[in-house]
């Protein structure tokens, strides 16, 4: 039995123009960075993660399994919008991406998760092992192609603070993933310990992509940290629409199970927020059904049932939009230009009302 919160939703925003803009542009830095000439059973496993092949190495049928390459398409608007060369972040945009799909091999084996962008995993078809390695590679093959903006005319000296900017910010992320994964045997998580959580594990990564486009562009160190900040609040919004979605999406439109979230025990924002806010009978249950190795229907029903009567999917359209607001606050003192001005506005909004 699903939520009727879902059945509910209005149809969400078209996904921004500025994702068709640099979608060349991302796989051409992405082609530079990861091997093709020779299919070795690395790269096979690299090039199947990227949505590249399928798993027997052939050309991938469709591109639904790229994902929306988000993280590069920020740095690549945060270096257009004001006015930078966009070659020169071509590397560095190619490095984002990559790192961010390390992450998600690991993630994908610590969650255990079976499929991701309409496939099946890594792990899934080839071990843990050899998934653990296939991260490893593109950890370190990210980094090198953040090294190479120095051969795209990218100052030495720019160069080495974007890669250290992409650096700080995921092992930020890593520390969230840890974090993420200690919430796992706790009960007494507040929304605060969410928030740091989210703002390490996905905020991080964004914050980064804006920054580092803006630093290849500007010498304005305001207009940096402006970005910044704008995508600290943009990752806090993009983060809480994502747990919504887990709990009340339309499965045909995210690709996930529904109910997958709350089978797992995972403190996504609802959790969180009905673990913080139950009392009496309702937070008895949710502590003897979160203290179960395995959740049946009529458990997944009773925790829906509790976040629905204590309003979590309200709170959590709130707390999104409120983080939408402040990310666009955060570029008002920001001189851009209308075309880019009217992109952030669609960004903002398509992050906050997204379907998928």
């Amino acid at each position: 039995m699903a939520s009727q919160t879902s059945n509910n939703m209005p149809p969400g925003p078209p996904l921004p123009d500025m994702f068709a803009r640099y979608t060349d542009l991302v796989r051409e830095g992405l082609a530079a960075a990861v091997p093709h000439a020779e299919l070795t059973d690395l790269n096979a496993l690299l090039q199947y993660h990227l949505g590249w092949t399928d798993q027997e190495g052939n050309p991938a049928a469709s591109g639904a399994s790229q994902g929306k390459a988000l993280r590069p398409t920020l740095c690549m608007f945060a270096c257009e919008a004001l006015e930078g060369d966009l070659s020169r972040a071509l590397s560095a945009a190619a490095s984002i991406e990559l790192i961010h799909n390390f992450s998600l091999i690991h993630d994908d084996i610590q969650d255990q998760d079976l499929e991701r962008r309409h496939q099946p995993t890594v792990w899934a078809l080839w071990g843990q092992p050899r998934a653990l390695v296939a991260g490893d590679a593109l950890q370190t093959v990210g980094d090198l192609a953040m090294l190479r903006s120095a051969s795209l005319g990218v100052p030495l000296e720019t160069t080495m603070r974007v890669s250290a900017i992409l650096t700080q910010a995921y092992l930020e992320m890593i520390e969230g993933q840890c974090r993420d994964l200690s919430f796992e045997s706790q009960t007494t998580i507040t929304t605060e310990d969410y928030l740091h959580m989210i703002a390490c594990k996905t905020g991080a990564l964004i914050r980064s992509s804006m920054e580092i486009g803006a630093v290849l562009a500007t010498e304005d160190e305001d207009v940096a940290r402006a970005f910044a900040t704008f995508g600290s609040y943009l990752g806090r919004a993009f983060q809480i629409r994502d747990d919504y979605l887990g709990v009340w999406g339309d499965e045909s439109a995210t690709g996930k199970s529904s109910d997958n979230d709350i089978r797992r025990r995972k403190k996504s924002f609802p959790a969180v927020f009905a673990l913080e806010r139950a009392s009496g009978t309702a937070r008895d249950d949710l502590l003897r059904i979160y203290s179960q190795e395995e959740l049946d229907d009529s458990d997944v029903d009773r925790v829906m049932a509790i976040m629905d009567e204590l309003g979590a999917p309200q709170y959590a359209e709130r707390l999104t939009q409120e983080s939408a607001r402040r990310a666009t606050m955060a570029l008002e003192d920001v001189t851009l230009p209308a075309w880019a001005r009217g992109e952030v506005d669609q960004l903002v909004d398509f992050l906050a009302n997204r379907q998928f």
